[in-house]
């Protein structure tokens, strides 16, 4: 026998049958899905283990859907959402193992184990400190205020970052972009005329997103003091990112921002503004909630608030209408109250 056929004989691994199924998700869902997949299945391997199955030599053949149990019981150390995301995945992993014909996967078995094993997510109010983030936007909404104290090495940057911080905080609190959303707009996403951008959003859905007069105009004084860069660049100008890069290591090229640079803003500026204490405490996503529920409390409308934030479940955005405690009081002495002194 050739070493050829020998190669081809081998057992297929749980761990290689692990990243073809990875790189499947990576061409249908987002990086930050498959990068939580991964970690899931990573995690799957840890139960493998304990189960005194070695994932990077055991066949294929050998997955059951009985493994689904201990996977459960392990993550009851999780938060119920990261259990709930994590069975998904290992969820879709027996699926795919199946309909690849790798192993013999009863579904309907795997469906029941997940329903009967896992716990629900309860719902959570989304907390996020909407007075601190008013402040913080009363702020900034003078450039003069974005001013930091920097090396002389940064000084040609320190203008541009300005403005830059400016027209990204106010993006995000006026648009309910998601960071990573509006990190990967670039120019010619814009239309100046109608002030909304057309944008591929969560879960490669196309979505109009507007935006305000006040974060319109950050963005184009940003541009505008960025007009030589970008003239240098080579490049055709709808290509290039609507929010760039103002470090040593863009230099003078013109890069888009990562998450990782807009987080950076955000915990800056909030140190600058509101203090180390509340650094941690607003990240890019609080403007997202701030958002939501300035649209429910400027319209009511459960509906339209949907809409605007790109929310596929009109549960997600029910999240934003309860009540504040001091709403609540008010309302139930009016009742109860009135009602005492009635009688």
């Amino acid at each position: 026998m050739t070493p050829m056929a020998k190669q081809k004989q081998a057992p297929v691994v749980i761990t290689d049958v692990m990243a073809k199924y990875i790189d499947m998700v990576k061409l249908s869902r987002s990086e930050h899905t498959a990068r939580a997949y991964k970690n899931a299945l990573q995690t799957f391997c840890d139960v493998l283990k304990e189960k005194w199955l070695e994932p990077e030599s055991t066949p294929i053949e050998k997955l059951t859907e009985d493994l689904i149990s201990p996977l459960a019981g392990y993550l009851k150390v999780f938060a119920p959402a990261t259990e709930q995301l994590y069975l998904q995945a290992v969820k879709g992993f027996y699926e795919y193992v199946d309909s690849e014909r790798l192993a013999d996967i009863n579904q309907a078995r795997v469906h029941v184990l997940i329903r009967q094993r896992s716990r629900r997510p309860g719902i959570r109010f989304p907390q996020f400190p909407m007075d601190e983030i008013e402040r913080l936007l009363a702020q900034v909404e003078n450039v003069e205020n974005l001013a930091l104290p920097v090396g002389d090495e940064e000084l040609a940057n320190l203008n541009l970052r300005a403005y830059r911080d400016r027209a990204f905080l106010l993006t995000l609190a006026d648009t309910g972009f998601r960071v990573h959303e509006a990190c990967k707009l670039r120019r010619g996403d814009m239309d100046w005329n109608e002030g909304r951008a057309i944008v591929i959003g969560k879960g490669d859905k196309q979505a109009v997103v507007r935006f305000t007069s006040r974060a319109l105009q950050a963005i184009k004084d940003y541009l505008s003091l960025r007009a030589v860069l970008d003239g240098n660049s080579g490049k055709q100008l709808t290509s290039l990112p609507l929010f760039a890069r103002h470090d040593k290591g863009a230099g003078k090229k013109v890069k888009p921002m990562t998450p990782t640079t807009g987080r950076n803003i955000v915990q800056e500026r909030v140190a600058q503004f509101l203090g180390r204490a509340m650094v941690g405490k607003i990240t890019p996503h609080s403007f997202r909630h701030y958002f939501v529920t300035s649209v429910l409390r400027g319209s009511g409308n459960l509906k339209l608030a949907q809409e605007l934030a790109r929310h596929s479940n009109i549960q997600v955005t029910q999240r934003y209408t309860h009540l504040s405690n001091d709403e609540l009081d008010k309302a139930y002495y009016e009742i109860f109250e009135r009602k005492s002194k009635q009688s």
